[in-house]
């Protein structure tokens, strides 16, 4: 999570920003931040998804109230910690008792200057260490791989606790639930230490300073100074007519020239998409680079009835709060044997919706003719 009460000039959340355009971060300090109504949801939801946690773990804490409560929000938080809960018994499989953090503050200054963070959730069992960053937000896809906001958690954490449980593996996850996105990374100590002190110990040095080239990139999309910036709107639209050296904003003038082709350019990269997801959906056309696959979906009981029937009847009377409990803490309380014995026919796992994702996404590829008959149904 990067809603830390006080922001470092090279945040973590701000990392791939920096890491690949090292004037940046300083750069930004001239433009207000202004984040809006989708950061104010994701904080929103990141206090919700904590609560339930907590409580889920017996551990205090007082729903917090929002503005941007909603059913949505809810089923998603709610898939958020049957997810975590699934990790910590899995974790127990090999560990009688995992450590469990959660919202822990985590501090990478040995390497990145002032740098410190917020880990949503963490899991510490038999020398690996999990870090699990709760991803609200749904217009960009964000993978875990190579991900440099959770690297930095991932060394924070290692300060803490690597001396103390002899950590051998990281293991890194993302959980975005509104883009239907389960995605983890998994690498060794030594290879996260090396990446540390050869890539982001001198890179985080020029971000500090704001020295380096300006470089333009997919981490253009929140950065503060995007609209402004020289090089993103020369790489954008190839204003190659200077040939002289021009500081790194735009003129007003310049500004006016791009706003006059945004909309066009917003509107067919919008239409692009639908039509190629579209196609791949309902003609099974197949797309160099991409392919479709189900999105993640959580476990539900196909009947309620049902299965509050059964498990009354094998002895087990804990089971409603105002609804039955959920698919996990029904499996907890019964055991896996019990529970797969006594409800496993009772319980269904829905397909995702069809996303067209690229070919580098780690889900398995789906039929179109399947996909098609849940677009169809939507």
């Amino acid at each position: 999570m990067s809603g830390e009460k006080r922001h470092a000039l090279l945040s973590a959340s701000g990392a791939h920003r920096w890491l690949n355009c090292t004037p940046s971060a300083r750069l930004e300090r001239e433009f207000e931040d202004s984040s809006g109504e989708a950061a104010a949801e994701g904080t929103a939801a990141h206090a919700l998804s904590e609560h339930k946690l907590r409580r889920a773990l017996k551990l205090r804490s007082k729903k917090p109230v929002s503005q941007y409560d909603s059913d949505e929000m809810d089923a998603h938080t709610d898939g958020y910690v049957e997810f975590v809960l699934e990790l910590i018994e899995q974790a127990k499989q090999t560990c009688a008792d995992p450590k469990v953090l959660i919202e822990q503050r985590l501090d990478f200054s040995q390497y990145v200057p002032d740098g410190f963070g917020t880990g949503d959730c963490l899991i510490i069992a038999d020398g690996t260490l999990h870090i699990i960053d709760f991803k609200y937000g749904q217009g960009l896809l964000v993978e875990a791989e190579n991900n440099p906001q959770i690297m930095l958690y991932a060394l924070g954490a290692l300060e803490l606790y690597d001396s103390i449980y002899d950590i051998t593996s990281v293991a890194m996850t993302i959980y975005q639930p509104r883009r239907e996105n389960v995605s983890t990374y998994t690498v060794d100590k030594d290879s996260l230490y090396r990446w540390a002190d050869e890539v982001l110990r001198p890179l985080a040095e020029l971000a500090f300073v704001g020295s380096g080239e300006y470089c333009c990139g997919d981490w253009c999309q929140f950065c503060r100074a995007a609209v402004k910036c020289r090089a993103r709107a020369e790489e954008k639209l190839r204003l190659t007519q200077f040939e002289f050296a021009l500081p790194p904003i735009l003129s007003d003038a310049e500004i006016e020239e791009i706003m006059a082709k945004l909309d066009d350019l917003t509107a067919w990269a919008n239409d692009i998409r639908a039509y190629a997801l579209e196609a791949s959906v309902k003609h099974g056309k197949e797309w160099s680079g991409f392919k479709l696959v189900a999105g993640r979906s959580n476990r539900k009981y196909a009947s309620e009835d049902a299965v509050a029937d059964a498990a009354k009847e094998a002895g087990y009377r804990d089971i409603f709060r105002q609804s039955l409990i959920t698919v996990t803490e029904m499996e907890k309380l019964m055991g896996k044997t019990k529970f797969n014995e006594i409800l496993g026919g009772l319980i269904e796992k829905p397909p995702g919706k069809p996303s067209l994702v690229p070919l580098s996404d780690k889900r398995p590829a789906i039929l179109a003719s399947s996909a098609k008959i849940d677009f169809m149904e939507e």
